[in-house]
């Protein structure tokens, strides 16, 4: 984790140690570890929760097979909000993926099983997200306003109210 929080050096600055020059070359260093530890420690949740980081930073790396295969493994893990976190990055990369069947698939089972780290209204929020690209508008009002209803004083009823405010 400390790798993948590492900072990123400022255009012309020297070279320091932990200090990446980019994105990329931070992904990859991290990616690696994860790997690493996700291979020796898979059955114990900081496996899993490093499957989930794996697959966190192939995506991060545009390696969609490999992030999909950690992402999947992550997915099944016994801790319901790392499982939930896992299935709403794999619904993700689903949809930029063109596969938006899966990713539906995948939003609709989050917000019937929600947890606490994903809410049923983050994941209706990123199926609305979903609609709105594939110009499926009605779908896409239609959860919005499901959503701030829901969480009238909470964060993703204001981001609700204002999609369907930018969205008229």
């Amino acid at each position: 984790m400390d790798t993948y929080a590492a900072p990123l050096a400022q255009p012309g600055a020297p070279a320091e140690q932990g200090v990446y020059t980019s994105v990329s070359d931070r992904s990859r260093a991290a990616n690696q570890q994860f790997v690493a530890v996700a291979k020796q420690y898979g059955w114990l949740s900081e496996g899993a929760k490093a499957h989930y980081f794996a697959g966190v930073t192939y995506e991060d790396l545009d390696q969609n097979g490999p992030a999909e295969s950690e992402l999947k493994i992550a997915a099944k893990s016994w801790d319901r909000n790392l499982s939930n976190l896992a299935k709403l990055a794999l619904a993700g990369l689903y949809h930029q993926s063109d596969r938006d069947a899966q990713a539906i698939d995948l939003y609709n089972a989050l917000a019937a099983k929600p947890s606490d780290t994903v809410p049923a209204t983050v994941a209706q929020l990123d199926l609305a997200e979903l609609y709105a690209a594939s110009g499926k508008q009605d779908q896409a009002r239609a959860l919005w306003a499901k959503v701030k209803d829901a969480d009238k004083d909470g964060a993703a009823g204001s981001i609700a109210a204002q999609k369907l405010g930018s969205n008229q």
